[in-house]
């Protein structure tokens, strides 16, 4: 599960999120950026967080990344205020997929000797020494460039990295805050914004004093004598010397509603100016060239033709639209097996002789759905992959600006050392196919270890996707050579959605192309 630590993103359960997906016919809530303070988008049950408004395409119509996140540094002295001023900028900016990243959780690990000192409050915290730079300049940098990283988390009661770490990923704006945010020449280079939290050192000693003792387990000696020892000098030689670099200073933290308003307009316009139309771009690129050699058409066996001649009539009943999609998913999916790598195997027979025969050569397979209609051929997967590892990515299309948008994803660990089956039952202009395999190449899955499966494909589509990412293998039953209006493949088939087949088109607002 990918949890943005400013913006907590927790995994929902299949049953829960299908909860909480609007229903069939139910009004879409609009983008974040129309949303009012009083309605942020999010959505909230228990301690689940879920983004009703989704991250708009950070990739062009070639499938590269054309916008970088926007990273804001929150420099100052410790217990200046940067957290609370983070807080107040993410909440003022009211978009979603904002990550908040503590430079506390990039302490060194400390050996032996420096634990003893550390426990009796002789180890100096507040040097640029006692930051892991290397890892924390690669951490943001991959993090700008749209990748999924894994944050270390850092135990202030025993000065460790805990085993388990943050996976964070999807982010339109960094907030980065820490002491020494302006101590690397490196990290100051991957800044778009520099700000200093300044504020009067009798208050930053108290509030020091109250975190320290309440939230660490320190005693009030030690945390006074690591002020004087450490802090205090600290302050004095490395952090207020920075603030020099910054771009903007805040006085008394985040009481400064004028500063962040100002900070919050220039974040605003800075978002506005790397607005993308890849949907735009698909619909208007002219598809002259041959279909790619990396498509591969189910067999139009007089036997296929039949289940697609059941599931494209009109008069055809919801049950047996069902049945007989479900007789070509499994197709589909056995089609799609015959591109896995494989080698050579040799077995013994029960009869006592050698059989050549051949196994996988791999070192998993998982299967990911679009959802919800993609999810109407995990069955079909399962039914013949034994264990196969399921992920899940959500995009809608945003009826306001007609692009694709990315509101939930959550997949396996170690996906990238498998080949995956992308699962989506239609794909028309090709838009959310890109966006489902640019988010999978930034969890580090190889592209050529990409394969599209599809009951049926728009001529268009395949295109842009094979354009967009020439080792994608692309799998489907059909082809269709045209869209309509509304971006439906035509002559095309009903519509596949979730655990409900649903049919025909213009049932329902709810969108998947």
């Amino acid at each position: 599960t990918v949890a943005p630590p400013g913006l907590c993103l927790v995994a929902p359960s299949n049953d829960s999120l299908d909860r909480l997906l609007p229903p069939t016919g139910a009004p879409r809530r609009k983008s974040a950026t129309s949303l009012s303070k009083s309605e942020p988008p999010l959505l909230r049950t228990g301690t689940r967080t879920i983004y009703t408004a989704g991250r708009p395409p950070w990739y062009d119509e070639h499938g590269a990344q054309s916008k970088e996140a926007f990273v804001i540094g929150l420099c100052g002295g410790s217990a200046s205020g940067k957290t609370t001023v983070a807080n107040k900028i993410i909440e003022a900016l009211d978009v979603p997929w904002v990550v908040l990243l503590s430079m506390d959780s990039f302490y060194k690990v400390l050996s032996p000797e420096e634990q003893a000192l550390a426990a009796t409050n002789d180890y100096n915290f507040d040097h640029p020494a006692a930051f892991d730079f290397e890892l924390l300049v690669a951490t943001l940098r991959k993090l700008k460039q749209g990748k999924s990283v894994k944050i270390p988390v850092y135990d202030f009661t025993t000065h460790g990295r805990q085993k388990d770490w943050k996976n964070v990923y999807g982010a339109s704006v960094i907030i980065f805050e820490g002491i020494m945010s302006f101590a690397d020449k490196e990290l100051l280079q991957l800044l778009d914004m520099k700000i200093f939290v300044d504020t009067d050192s009798d208050i930053r000693l108290v509030r020091r004093l109250r975190r320290d003792i309440t939230e660490r387990g320190r005693d009030i000696e030690g945390v006074i004598k690591q002020y004087n020892k450490f802090v205090k000098p600290a302050f004095e030689q490395y952090i207020e010397p920075a603030m020099r670099l910054a771009d903007i200073v805040v006085p008394r933290g985040g009481g400064n509603m004028v500063a962040i308003d100002l900070i919050v307009q220039h974040v605003h316009s800075q978002l506005e100016e790397r607005e993308l139309s890849v949907r735009a771009l698909l619909a208007s690129a002219q598809q002259t060239q041959p279909l790619p050699q990396t498509l591969s058409v189910l067999e139009s066996t007089p036997q296929v033709r039949g289940l697609h001649t059941i599931i494209r009539n009109k008069e055809t009943c919801r049950d047996e639209f069902i049945f007989y999609s479900k007789r070509l998913m499994r197709l589909l999916i056995e089609h799609a097996l015959t591109f896995l790598p494989s080698q050579p195997c040799v077995v013994q027979t029960p009869q006592g002789h050698e059989y050549k025969g051949r196994s996988y050569k791999g070192k998993g397979i998982t299967g990911v759905s679009i959802l919800r209609a993609g999810e109407t051929m995990e069955p079909a997967l399962r039914a013949v992959c034994k264990d196969v590892r399921i992920g899940k990515i959500l995009i809608q299309t945003n009826l306001d600006s007609g692009e694709p948008e990315l509101h939930y994803l959550r997949l396996p660990k170690d996906i990238s050392e498998d080949h995956v089956i992308l699962m989506d039952s239609t794909v028309s202009t090709g838009a959310a196919a890109m966006m489902a395999i640019r988010v999978l190449l930034d969890h580090e899955v190889q592209e050529d270890k990409i394969m599209l499966v599809s009951l049926l494909m728009a001529e268009l589509g395949v295109h842009s996707v094979a354009y967009a990412f020439p080792k994608v293998k692309i799998i489907t039953t059909a082809v269709d050579k045209s869209l309509d209006d509304y971006l439906h493949v035509i002559p095309g088939i009903g519509k596949l959605n979730g655990d409900n087949y649903c049919r025909p088109y213009g049932d329902s607002d709810d969108v998947f192309y």
